[in-house]
């Protein structure tokens, strides 16, 4: 008996432990947090449950939003792996969706609430411990192209809003410098003008550089607009769409 009373002790204590582990991966997906996934999962499987309760965060967030946009971003650990031939379902059990992701490994996450009870999965074709998931929020594109310098000076003030209610420490006490324009590397068609009346019209410099303010790499092209003091109306003009506008802090 006492033996049988050590092992029903044991077995409480571990489901204890899975449960608390649990809850904690479904609170980080939901602050937006940076979601890792242990090798010991099946390599090519991640929850649609988790991923849906990332992405609720902004659809329920009732502060100013119409500037700025949310998707479920995949990005590589390190430089072994690979973006470019990554490839992402929703699978359930009457549901088989191909979610196609940008340049930036970002892509449009149907919230399906179907899904969500069927506990769809989320199929990559790498190993997913390869990479990282989270929600990432980002300046919304215009079709014409042209940008109000103030719109995007709100946009930016919008995004770093949710990113505080959200708790993001590392953008504590951060203000609003500027945007990042966002191009494939291979882009030949990478150019933004810097326009303000009574001035010829500006071609802004282009560097290699990494999509969003928190990553550190060059993969992209980047055309950076820094926020000016200034009370002129300016207007930010590109030739070709870009694949992100992502905020800048200081």
């Amino acid at each position: 008996m006492i033996f049988i009373r050590h092992i029903l002790a044991i077995l409480m204590l571990l489901a204890t432990g899975l449960a608390a582990a649990q809850v904690s991966a479904q609170e980080a997906a939901g602050k937006n947090v940076i979601v890792e996934f242990s090798s010991e999962k099946p390599a090519d499987w991640l929850s649609y449950r988790d991923a849906y309760k990332a992405m609720l965060w902004f659809e329920k967030y009732g502060k100013p939003k119409n500037l700025i946009q949310n998707h479920y971003q995949i990005s590589a650990k390190d430089k072994i792996a690979s973006i470019e031939t990554l490839h992402l379902s929703l699978v359930s059990k009457s549901t088989r969706l191909n979610l196609p992701l940008d340049a930036t490994g970002r892509t449009v996450l149907p919230l399906l609430k179907a899904a969500y009870d069927d506990n769809a999965e989320l199929i990559l074709n790498q190993q997913a411990s390869q990479y990282q998931f989270r929600a990432r929020a980002s300046i919304l594109i215009r079709p014409d192209g042209i940008y109000d310098a103030s719109d995007l000076r709100t946009a930016c003030e919008q995004l770093l809003a949710y990113q505080n209610t959200l708790g993001n420490n590392d953008l504590r006490g951060k203000k609003c410098s500027g945007v990042r324009f966002v191009y494939a590397k291979k882009s030949l068609d990478t150019q933004v003008e810097l326009r303000s009346s009574g001035h010829s019209a500006q071609v802004l410099p282009i560097t290699d550089g990494a999509a969003f303010w928190d990553e550190s790499n060059d993969n992209f092209k980047t055309v950076i607009y820094v926020f000016s003091s200034g009370t002129e109306k300016i207007q930010l003009v590109t030739r070709s769409a870009p694949i992100a506008i992502s905020a800048q802090f200081n």
